[in-house]
């Protein structure tokens, strides 16, 4: 499973489950793919999912098998559970195999 494969999987579930969810799509340029983004964009998070009802918001990074996450990735991420004010993810194809994706998008995790 490609990482875009497995975003395509984490969406299609999430909306199913009634989530809102943002990505945010690189465009090809002169210098290659960029994702257009100002200030401290480079590294944020894949997805940025809310959940109205459970009143929830997850930061997520997806990874395909063997995939690292950047520096600028690694300090969105840690900023951000810092802040609590989040969830915050880090989701590799063995977290969707393995039902993670699914029981965290359904309940809490500390519960």
């Amino acid at each position: 499973m490609t990482e875009r494969e497995l975003q395509t999987a984490v969406i299609d579930l999430a909306r199913l489950l009634g989530w809102k969810v943002a990505h945010f799509r690189p465009a090809l340029t002169a210098r290659g793919w960029r994702t257009p983004v100002e200030a401290d964009g480079a590294g944020y998070p894949d997805l940025t999912l809310a959940h109205p009802k459970q009143r929830r918001l997850l930061m997520v990074e997806l990874k395909a098998k063997g995939g690292k996450l950047s520096v600028a990735q690694c300090d969105w991420l840690d900023t951000l559970t810092d802040t609590e004010c989040c969830e915050v993810y880090c989701w590799h194809v063995d977290d969707w195999t393995n039902g993670t994706v699914e029981r965290l998008l359904r309940d809490r995790p500390d519960e």
